[in-house]
This record gives C-alpha cells, sequence and structure tokens, in this order.
C-alpha cells in the first residue's frame, strides 16, 4: 500500500494533495517523493531484441543509492522480464533494456532491495529492429553477400562492424541467434522464439571489425535460416539472455547452412519453396481482408493516414527497390489487416502507375505477416519484423532469390490492383489561420483559444486547436492568431503520451496506443490512427499547419472547424447546436461560427503545465470574446511592404492576407507554402477510374499494363493460335473494360465433338453432341 502523498506505485497520477503526474515539476505540485518514485531515463529507446543500457536520471535515487551502498538493481519489464542493472561509483543506476517481442512504450519498476519491492516506475520505448539508428546495429559489410552465401559465384571472407565504443569491454562474444516460430498457426500454442545458437567467436578484440571463413553450422544449428548476430562483452556467459549488446539487422543465414545448400544451392531452395508452398495450402486465405492499394503514386503518397512509404524503395532514397525491380516507390499499408494480421504492399514504376506481379516479377507482394505489425504483438504472426520474414521474406529467398520457381511465391502473394480503392478526403489549416474544409470551402478564423477542429463519434476521433496572438516585428500584438499547439486523440489513443511531450531526438517512428507517430522532418510530425485518419503538424513561420486525412468511413461523421464531409459544402458551418449558417455567411458571423466551438474544460485534450497555460486558457474562456481580430486588412498602395507582397504572393489572397495582417513576408511565404502542399495533396487524392487488372490470353500476350479510365489494352496471339474475342480493350467509366474476352485458340478446321462437356477453352456450343463442325 502506498502512502498519502506519496508516488510510490502512483505515477502518471493525480493524488488529492499532490501529482505524480509528468506536469507536475513544471506547475509546482509534485508528491515530495516524485523524484524517487518517478523515472526519467536516458536513452529512453532501442531495438526490441535489446541490450541497450540506459541511464536513471532522478538525483535522489543516486543520492540514495549512495548512503545505501547498494550495488545491484533489478528492473522488472511487464511486471514479468527482469533484468539486472548495476550502480556506478557515482550512485547512477543502470539498467538493461530486454528482449522484446513487441514495439512502443514497455513500463518497467525498478527494485532496490532484492526485488522484495518495485515501487519506481518509468517506461522504454521498444523499437522495431529496422527502424533504430544506424549506430545501434552492427554492419553486415556487403549484406548481400552474406545472404547469397553459398550460391554459385558467391564466398570468401565475410566482415561485421560495429562502432566498438558502445560496448564497454576489451574483449567480446560474437553470437549467432536465430528465429522461428512454432506451433499450429493462428491457435493458442502458436509461439515464437529467439535463440542462441552457437559463437563465432570469443573473446575477439573489441575493435570493431570481425573478419571469418563460414563454413556449415553443425547439425540441429544449420536448418536456422533466419537470424541475427549478437556482440557482447566476453565476460557473459554464451547466450546469457538481456545483457549489453549490439545486434545486426535480422538476415537470411545463407552462410551458414547445411552443406547439402553449398553443393546445389538452387535444389535446397526449390525443395524449400516447395515445402512452403504446401503449408500455405493449408493455411487461411488472408488475401480477401487486405484494403487495395492506391491506384496512382500520387495517391500513394498523399495518404499518409493509411499508407508509409516502404524503406526497401523509397523514391527518396534514390529509388534502391532489390526486391521490386521496374518500381521507383513501395508504400505499405500502415494497420494490419483485422483478423489475421497481414499486411498490404503497393509498388509503382516511373509513370505513376502501379507495378502488379501478373504482369512483372518486380510487382507488389502483400504479407502474411506485417512488416510493421500490430497489437498486441508479441504472438505470431504479430511479431514486429520477424513474423514477416518467417512467412514472407526468407520464402521468397527459397523461391526467387536463391531458385528460379518464383511462380510459385506470385501465385500465394499476388498484388492488389485498385478497383475499390477510395482516397482519404483533405481539409486543412495554416497561417492566420485560414480553413479548407473537406468540402472544399474556405474561410478564415483568427479567434483566441481553444477549439475544435474536426471530431466523429465514428471513432471518438477528435483533433484540437489552440491558437494565441501573432507578434509583429516590433513585439507589439497583431491582431490575429496562430495555432501554437494541436491535440488529437481517437478511441483510447494516447495523447501527446499523456499529456507527455514526446522527443523525437532518439527514433523517428513510435509505435503508441491506437496511433503511430512519425518525425522524418524535423519540426514536421505525422500521426496515423488506427482507423486510417492521419493528421499531419507542421512547424511553419513561427505557428502550426495542420492537415487532415479521413478515409470514406467518415462520410456524414464530422463536424467543427473542418465541416461535416459528404461531398455537400452547403452544411459545412454547422454549429455544435445543429443550426447550419448559409455558405455565404459574412466574416463576422463566420468568426461566432468558429467561437461556438470552443472546446470545454471537461472536453479539452490539451495539457496546462506552466502558470501562463494555467491561467490564460484553462482559468481563463476557452474562446477569449475580448480579443477582436482584423477582418479585413487594407492594401495600400503607398505601403512600400505592398510591392514585396505581391512579388512574393501573387494572387494568393491567404498569403497577401498574413503579410498584411502580421507585417511579416516570412510569415506570408509559409502560408503560401502551405496552401500550395494542400492544393497539391488535394489533387493527389482525387478519385480516379481503374477496371482491375486484365490477364493476357493463354497462348497470347497483351500489350499495356495500364488499367485506368481511358486506357487501351491490345492482346495479340502466339503464332499458330487464333484471336477470338476482342484485339483492344479499353477502360471505361462505369469501370468495366470494353469489348469481350479475349482467346487464342488453335487455327479453326473440321474436327469431331465428342465430348458433351465444354472445352477448356471457349468455342461455340456444338448443334448436338458428336456433331462435325
Amino acid at each position: 500500500r502506498h502512502s498519502i502523498g506519496s508516488c510510490s506505485d502512483q505515477c502518471g497520477n493525480l493524488l488529492p494533495n499532490c501529482s505524480c503526474h509528468v506536469t507536475c515539476e513544471s506547475l509546482g505540485i509534485c508528491c515530495a517523493d516524485y523524484t524517487q518514485f518517478c523515472l526519467k531515463i536516458m536513452p529512453y529507446s532501442g531495438t526490441l531484441l535489446g541490450g541497450k543500457e540506459f541511464e536513471i536520471l532522478n538525483q535522489s535515487l543516486a543520492t540514495n543509492f549512495l548512503l545505501s551502498a547498494v550495488v545491484v538493481n533489478i528492473n522488472r519489464f511487464k511486471e514479468e522480464i527482469e533484468t539486472l542493472g548495476y550502480v556506478t561509483e557515482a550512485g547512477r543506476a543502470r539498467c538493461i533494456s530486454p528482449l522484446l517481442y513487441e514495439t512502443g512504450f514497455v513500463p518497467f519498476k525498478l527494485s532496490t532491495d532484492g526485488g522484495a519491492t518495485f515501487p519506481s516506475s518509468g517506461a522504454w520505448l521498444s523499437v522495431h529492429h529496422s527502424k533504430v539508428s544506424a549506430s545501434d546495429k552492427s554492419i553486415l559489410v556487403n549484406e548481400t553477400k552474406w545472404q547469397y552465401y553459398g550460391t554459385p559465384g558467391t564466398g570468401g571472407n565475410l566482415t561485421l562492424m560495429w562502432m566498438n565504443q558502445t560496448l564497454p569491454a576489451r574483449d567480446v562474444n560474437i553470437e549467432v541467434w536465430g528465429y522461428q516460430e512454432t506451433g499450429k498457426p493462428y491457435s493458442d500454442n502458436w509461439t515464437a522464439e529467439w535463440k542462441y545458437l552457437y559463437s563465432l567467436g570469443k573473446e575477439a578484440p573489441n575493435s570493431g571489425i570481425f573478419t571469418f571463413l563460414p563454413v556449415p553450422a553443425t547439425a540441429g544449428f544449420n536448418t536456422w535460416d533466419v537470424g541475427a548476430l549478437r556482440i557482447s562483452p566476453s565476460n557473459y556467459s554464451d547466450g546469457q539472455s538481456n545483457v549489453v549488446s549490439i545486434w545486426s539487422s535480422e538476415h537470411a543465414l545463407a552462410w551458414h547452412l547445411e552443406e547439402s545448400f553449398r553443393r546445389n544451392s538452387s535444389a535446397w531452395a526449390r525443395a524449400k519453396c516447395l515445402e512452403w508452398d504446401r503449408r500455405e495450402e493449408n493455411l487461411p486465405d488472408f488475401l480477401g481482408e487486405l484494403v487495395d492499394c492506391p491506384c496512382t503514386l500520387a495517391q500513394a503518397r498523399a495518404d499518409t493516414g493509411r499508407f508509409h512509404t516502404d524503406y526497401g524503395c523509397d523514391i527518396e532514397k534514390g529509388s534502391v527497390c532489390t526486391y521490386h525491380p521496374g518500381a521507383v516507390h513501395c508504400v505499405r499499408a500502415i494497420q494490419a489487416s483485422p483478423q489475421y494480421a497481414a499486411g498490404q504492399q503497393c509498388c509503382y514504376d516511373s509513370t505513376g502507375l502501379q507495378v502488379l506481379t501478373g504482369d512483372s516479377a518486380g510487382g507488389s507482394t502483400p504479407d502474411r505477416g506485417h512488416d510493421w505489425d500490430s497489437p498486441p504483438y508479441q504472438k505470431p504472426p504479430r511479431v514486429p519484423c520477424f513474423s514477416h520474414w518467417i512467412y514472407d521474406v526468407i520464402s521468397f529467398y527459397y523461391c526467387c532469390l536463391w531458385s528460379d520457381n518464383c511462380s510459385l511465391y506470385l501465385a500465394r502473394r499476388p498484388s492488389s490492383d485498385c478497383r475499390t480503392y477510395q482516397p482519404s478526403r483533405v481539409a486543412s489549416a495554416f497561417g492566420d489561420p485560414h480553413f479548407f474544409t473537406f468540402d472544399g470551402i474556405s474561410f478564415t478564423f483568427k479567434g483566441l483559444g481553444e477549439y475544435t477542429l474536426v471530431e466523429s463519434n465514428r471513432t471518438s476521433l477528435r483533433v484540437q486547436g489552440r491558437t494565441q496572438p501573432v507578434r509583429l516585428p516590433n513585439g507589439t500584438e497583431a491582431q490575429v492568431t496562430g495555432f501554437s499547439a494541436v491535440a488529437m486523440q481517437a478511441n483510447n489513443s494516447d495523447v501527446l503520451l499523456n499529456q507527455e511531450v514526446l522527443s523525437f531526438s532518439e527514433q523517428s517512428w513510435m509505435d503508441l496506443k491506437g496511433e503511430t507517430c512519425t518525425s522524418a522532418l524535423q519540426r514536421n510530425v505525422t500521426v496515423m490512427f488506427s482507423s486510417g485518419a492521419g493528421v499531419e503538424v507542421r512547424g511553419r513561420g513561427g505557428f502550426l499547419s495542420l492537415t487532415v486525412l479521413l478515409p470514406e468511413a467518415f462520410l456524414n461523421c464530422t463536424h467543427g472547424h473542418l465541416g461535416t464531409m459528404n461531398d455537400d459544402p452547403q452544411d459545412d458551418y454547422t454549429l455544435p447546436n445543429g443550426t447550419t449558417l448559409p455558405i455565404n455567411s459574412s466574416p463576422l458571423e463566420l468568426f461566432k461560427f468558429g467561437a461556438d466551438w470552443a472546446v470545454r474544460n471537461n472536453t479539452s485534450l490539451f495539457t496546462y503545465d506552466n502558470q501562463f497555460l494555467l491561467m490564460n486558457y484553462f482559468h481563463a474562456a476557452k474562446h477569449n470574446s475580448s480579443f477582436i481580430p482584423m477582418f479585413s486588412p487594407y492594401e495600400d498602395p503607398a505601403d512600400p511592404l505592398v510591392k514585396e507582397m505581391v512579388l512574393l504572393c501573387d494572387s494568393d489572397p491567404f498569403c497577401r492576407f498574413d503579410v498584411l495582417t502580421t507585417r511579416n513576408l516570412s510569415v506570408g511565404n509559409s502560408t503560401r507554402i502551405a496552401h500550395q502542399t494542400h492544393e497539391r495533396l488535394e489533387q493527389s487524392l482525387q478519385p480516379v477510374v481503374s477496371c482491375g487488372w486484365l490477364a493476357p490470353p493463354t497462348n497470347g500476350r497483351k500489350e499495356g499494363t495500364n488499367y485506368l479510365l481511358g486506357s487501351t489494352l491490345r492482346f495479340l496471339c502466339n503464332s499458330g493460335y487464333n484471336l477470338v474475342g476482342s484485339e483492344e480493350r479499353t477502360c471505361q467509366m462505369n469501370r468495366a473494360w470494353s469489348g469481350d474476352m479475349t482467346s487464342c485458340l488453335p487455327p479453326t478446321g473440321r474436327f469431331c465433338w465428342v465430348a458433351p462437356h465444354p472445352p477448356s477453352y471457349s468455342l461455340p456450343p456444338p448443334a448436338m453432341p458428336g456433331a462435325c463442325l
């Protein structure tokens, strides 16, 4: 039991007389023992494979350790995984992250009394192994050689490199670990396991480089074909769990496979491919529950609430698409499919069209195991990264890279076309601020306070914005405002990680409860909710701009400043009481509309962690009615700023408005860029008509791979076959192909129809069974 007013086992909570919440320090209301029990750590993140050392920063704990001469601490992650830490001479507690089978923030507790009690708590960010920084992993020099080792023409020494200063040891062990998933698929006994296999080197110098000549592993180990190398100080025993270490990337362990692989890698891999194909035959079909792909590259890159760049084929990084030749960019569906946790992949060529497996071996391939996976993680096929390797990647090596049986793989992993894809709708707010609703109308609202930008009862989605006055270059307040904070939540997802500001200093990707956050560029954050809703927030010109993307499922389910998403702009100015203002309402009427969407303290998602916020937003009215903005600035021809404004803004009314009201060209430029971004998104997310993929005729071929409206496909037959049906077919507005199905048949002549059933190809029915035609 905890004492009244104590943070023991109470971190994150607001107690009657004091606070154990992260905001208590800035507010000066922490319980006296807050820093003893609520842990701050650095670093705060690392690979889910574990081995990262982190330090407890709380000074009060350091003092206690020094006074009590504690030399060992015990850390318990998720109430079940315990690791040993130690205390430095300065009294700092250091802990080691364990091997986990999940990503996201994982709670841990600290014991300083040998495990009798665990009163102190914190959180560790477990990160997808391919998304941790390069410095956190060792490097397989010439990785392709590692993964093709033993195939014809690939042999010799292999080299491993790492940053040796990250390991506090003179000598290290190089260990081989394997990954497998066993048990009956999709049952309770389906389990995942990382297992120590053997050591490549013991007591090797911690020089940052290790070179060796691979030999087939001994029986019992040489059939493990997916794994990674672990480098750890040599004072640990072989395979000791949860020790300071550096892991390599996960990879195909070609270099240690059995001798039969080296004698005939193609035959060995073909047998494995056939075995995989037989297993797939008995597994449930996951393809039917996957979302369709976007039709164009522009749609795929714009629909950021549902799709994200596949790091294995990224146009921003030179389009190195090793597994998808012919593609320049691929995306993955962010969310795993609902029942089987499968993943969708979509690839595109230089013309912006889909690359499909029906036309090319470089086409996109869906996944039985989603690469990024989904809660509750831990069990197959939901183990991030590694389930995907077992069911989709190593099988690709068997069938496509180590043998010539890719047709088997592509038959089990066919591309999805885009016939049923509906692009997300986009709404934006930026500048002073200006709003574009989901249905395409624009208005300006410069209220001071906290407001509902969009809310939906579909997933309890709420996006709220806080504004503050703009400062003129001379330091005085302008008569306009801009966004200074944005908060959002859907269902029970995290809000700023429960009001704690998230830092992207170590990681650019965070899996949170009900959402994923990514920050590829400084001052830009994208939040992707499990519903497919996406919110992009960017820092521009001293203020925030935001874009909200919602899929079709939100039709007729949105309210707030960004309107009712239903293709009818007439009801976009709907007040909280259901009253609708005319679309041609005056600026003053629209100001009242915006003010009516002020949030209340009991519905606010914001945090108030300093006296300024408490005084101006929490204890004050949510809409400051005393702040009267400028509705229409005057363009004075004698004003020297006007000439510069015209050169910068041209005819953009929002840019011109913001330059005049803020007397700041950089603010206007930020508004201009945000406006252009919104227009590009709108254009990219326009619906596209697709008639779907058409197969070439048997004994013939097809010219063309464009299946969108107005495109024409041409069909030709191989020599000795005649074309029946349409030679050309065009995609029509009704999403159907013109003409008739095309077939390539043997030459016509007199032959007898001897069977009552039609043959496998299409022919006119006989006059009667056994008649000659």
